[in-house]
């Protein structure tokens, strides 16, 4: 199984960051640490709406934007990352952050859950050749078969995944994974944003997950945005340590029972039902993407890559068209005003 490091955006935009994460992790046994290329206006529109942070309710756009990198910041992440012998894995937006990974010279991306029905970026990605991992929280099983349709060329591989922030155990239902992999022809893994270091990812282990991804920051009151669910650099090399200790096991759900108990282990296998999890029902359509103006668009204008985008809903705007109507749309005009920011339904046009 190989292990991720996800960093994300835990490292707070400073190399010595970067830096001590990965030195104090090092020592663990794994494979890969990604982290996470964001430039706000691919990923949301100014007027999503406010997330609560210490000093008050901020924009959330203000808080991607604050996220932002240079090019050179990757390069040298890279560079540090390849240095400790571990593979450089990094999730890009849109097509501008796809570009500056290329540019890298990387062989494989990331792609987060909100963005697997975000088509014109699949479609960017499955014409690169690289290989790609794609999470699948907050998706139904039709909108993972049109990803794996959309990349049908690539060299593949699925995790399964809660978008929820912490993630229930409860949710996980790992006994879907193998059903999982049948359906899809592709390999799986997990990402757990559960906080336990060991129970999600155990039964992972237990049920053949290819993969794990787990965040991981130097602490949970970081400002990286995934700081508050993230493993701290100890807690991670428990994680590993506990992990690495199973691989000797003839049967490996006995071995996680004895470790776990019966009844939590339970719990997280579920019942094999591919479904959204409880815990993200109510974002599913919101957290994802959809085509929204970026401007006030008059009746009569005409829609184009500059005046709507694919982006996430989030809770304050209007969910549009799925992103896959993105080129039909192209050169086609509203019939009525449609404000900044909302979404782009077919009323709009007829």
């Amino acid at each position: 199984m190989e292990i991720v490091a996800e960093i994300g955006t835990g490292h707070g935009g400073r190399i010595d960051s970067v830096r001590r994460i990965l030195d104090e992790v090092a020592e663990a046994s794994f494979d890969c640490a990604k982290f996470q290329w964001v430039i706000a206006s691919e990923i949301i529109h100014p007027k999503a709406g406010l997330v609560p942070l210490p000093g008050g309710p901020t924009p959330l756009y203000e808080r991607f934007h604050a996220l932002e990198q240079a090019p050179d910041f990757y390069h040298v992440v890279k560079r540090e990352t390849e240095a400790r012998g571990l593979r450089f894995l990094c999730t890009p937006f849109g097509a501008q952050s796809l570009e500056g990974l290329l540019a890298l010279g990387v062989d494989r991306i990331k792609i987060a859950s909100p963005e697997l029905v975000h088509t014109p970026l699949l479609q960017a990605v499955s014409a690169c050749g690289i290989s790609v991992i794609a999470s699948t929280g907050v998706s139904t099983l039709a909108d993972i078969d049109e990803a794996n349709r959309c990349l049908k060329s690539s060299d593949l591989t699925f995790l399964h995944c809660v978008t929820s922030y912490p993630a229930p155990e409860s949710d996980y239902n790992m006994r879907s994974l193998p059903i999982r992999g049948s359906a899809t022809g592709r390999p799986w893994g997990v990402s757990d944003h559960s906080l336990d270091p060991l129970a999600v990812p155990m039964v992972s282990w237990a049920v053949g997950a290819v993969m794990l991804e787990k965040h991981v920051t130097l602490s949970h009151q970081g400002t990286g945005l995934d700081d508050p669910v993230a493993l701290e650099p100890s807690q991670f090399r428990q994680m590993i340590k506990e992990l690495r200790a199973l691989d000797g096991e003839a049967n490996r759900m006995d071995a996680v029972t004895d470790r776990l108990g019966a009844e939590r282990v339970e719990r997280i296998l579920g019942d094999q039902v591919i479904r959204l999890a409880e815990s993200e029902t109510e974002n599913y359509g919101r957290t994802n993407r959809s085509i929204h103006a970026i401007r006030d668009l008059s009746a009569g204008d005409a829609l184009d890559e500059n005046t709507m985008a694919v982006l996430r809903t989030e809770k304050e705007l209007r969910p549009g068209i799925h992103p896959r109507f993105f080129d039909i749309l192209h050169r086609k005009r509203v019939t009525r005003m449609v404000p900044d920011g909302a979404g782009i339904v077919w009323d709009d046009l007829f």
